[in-house]
């Protein structure tokens, strides 16, 4: 079966593809799912690492948060320009290209002696990702027409994101027990391989008629967007109000409002900022960034809730992970049908609601509480953010023409990898720092001794306790202030998802709009 990447009659140019016999729909599906498992692997495999890697290469908390962070920095940088390279140079190619960069950024981190190696090679790895993930959705968009084949074929492109996101502490826990952690990323390069090979096989190229290429917008939205991200993460560090961060946000702002004045302007735009005058768009974009926020923001927190506040092995760690992520995965494939019956508004709203019970339940939670009480929260939560993760990237390219899938693939993609990096930095900060301002409270509850208890509460700063044999009460001290930071966290995310309930309940549009 060829590939047909011709789209309906609709507003916009219409949609050509350089000719390839081999294309196939099945393959296509194939090819275009393995991509989505690379990026999304990549996340959890590095997440669930990062104990060791804090551990072997002595990295301060503050630093920790900046390596799984330069992966979605580079990701959500980069997103929006990815799709319109694609639609100007073909998305298999650009889709090709993404593969290959995923892999040399694994293989710069799986032989990287210093964090400032790891670091950089999340950012070659975050190229990739966002090469992939914009034409991966445009590519299935022009592949499969039909609008309610579409919406099943992308929920089940979003639950392969979500068996990525299982397999890598499954992978990452299995290596770590007998391999140095740089082998985790191994899994990255090999996953990489297989799908440059079935993409080779059976996936056509396809290139709208996209006219000239919008460098300007490009330019000024890649910066616009990572300078944000910078500010975000960077503040986490540095405060928010310090100079640089304070610049950085000014620099930010700037080159939005010129985005947006070039993008009105000019006749091929990266993105056709008129789409935002739509609530329902708009409110798909927030809902989608507030899916990843979450997503991300949660699993991180409980695997470092796992490993640190309970000293559990990245393996043990896994399996109880695998639970969450597990349920994303098959509530996100049954997502698609469900979407035909209901609409959009009822799933993504339920979902949000769910999301945030099973937060705030996970938030109500001490350092001794057994697996056996918490894994339906698991089960609760992996269910909520399928409803909502999967439905709100089917949402958005439904609510536009089929030539504008591109576009429309890399604004959700953009806004969903803003949320990652939200969820990451921002949660992953307030844990930081809300366990450090309880430490010596928690110190001197188990009778710790002052002397001690700085000693303790600088080498809890500068990450310099993980090889040292700490007693019984400075262990449990740590225990519960990672907790209590951890706690926090799940507090906050349970309210951001509460607050977007409600957006998603009045303001999205509850069918596909028909073009």
């Amino acid at each position: 079966m060829t590939t047909d990447t011709t789209a309906p009659a609709a507003a916009g140019p219409a949609v050509t593809t350089r000719s390839s016999l081999r294309g196939s729909r099945p393959v296509t599906l194939l090819a275009m799912c393995l991509g989505a498992m690379i990026t999304f692997l990549q996340i959890t495999a590095t997440v669930s690492a990062l104990t060791t890697i804090q551990r072997d290469l002595r990295v301060d908390p503050t630093t920790v948060i900046w390596i799984p962070s330069a992966y979605t920095l580079v990701v959500a940088s980069v997103v929006l320009s990815a799709a319109t390279l694609g639609n100007r140079y073909g998305r298999r190619r650009m889709f090709g290209a993404g593969v290959v960069a995923m892999i040399i950024g694994g293989a710069v981190v799986a032989g990287a002696p210093t964090v400032a190696w790891v670091i950089a090679g999340q950012l070659v790895a975050g190229l990739g990702g966002a090469l992939i993930l914009p034409n991966s959705l445009a590519i299935l968009g022009a592949t499969f027409t039909d609008p309610h084949r579409r919406t099943e074929v992308i929920t089940a492109w979003s639950a392969a994101s979500g068996i990525g996101l299982a397999v890598g502490p499954l992978i990452a826990g299995a290596l770590l027990r007998h391999h140095p952690w740089h082998s985790v990323y191994l899994s990255t390069i090999v996953l990489g391989v297989i799908t440059l090979v079935v993409t080779a096989v059976g996936v056509a190229e396809s290139r709208p008629d996209a006219g000239r290429l919008d460098l300007p917008g490009l330019l000024l939205g890649t910066v616009a967007i990572a300078a944000a991200v910078y500010a975000m993460i960077q503040g986490g560090r540095d405060g928010y109000t310090s100079p640089v961060v304070v610049t950085t946000w000014v620099v930010s702002a700037a080159a939005l409002v010129a985005f947006v004045l070039v993008e009105l302007r000019t006749s091929a735009p990266m993105l056709d900022v008129r789409l935002l005058r739509s609530p329902s768009f708009s409110a798909v974009m927030v809902v989608a960034a507030v899916s990843l926020f979450g997503f991300t923001g949660v699993a991180i927190l409980l695997v470092l809730f796992h490993e640190r506040a309970q000293g559990l092995s990245p393996l043990d760690t896994g399996w109880r992970m695998l639970v969450l992520f597990g349920t994303y995965a098959l509530v996100a494939f049954a997502a698609g049908r469900t979407i035909r019956r209901t609409g959009f508004k009822a799933p993504l709203t339920l979902g949000l609601v769910l999301g945030a019970v099973a937060s705030f339940g996970l938030a109500a939670q001490g350092p001794t509480t057994t697996f056996a009480h918490r894994w339906a929260l698991f089960v609760l939560f992996g269910a909520a953010s399928a409803l909502v993760v999967a439905p709100a990237t089917a949402a958005a390219l439904a609510s536009v023409a089929p030539a504008q899938a591109g576009m429309a693939s890399g604004a959700v993609n953009a806004a969903r990898q803003v949320g990652s990096v939200l969820g990451s930095s921002l949660l992953g900060t307030l844990l930081t720092t809300t366990m450090l301002a309880d430490l010596p409270d928690r110190l001197a509850a188990h009778q710790v001794g002052e002397p001690t208890r700085s000693a303790v509460r600088t080498a809890v700063a500068a990450g310099a306790t993980g090889d040292q044999p700490l007693p019984d009460p400075v262990r449990s001290a740590i225990a519960e202030a990672m907790t209590s930071g951890v706690q926090a966290g799940l507090r906050v995310n349970g309210i951001v998802f509460l607050v977007t309930a409600v957006l998603a309940l009045t303001l999205i549009r509850n069918r596909p709009h028909q073009h």
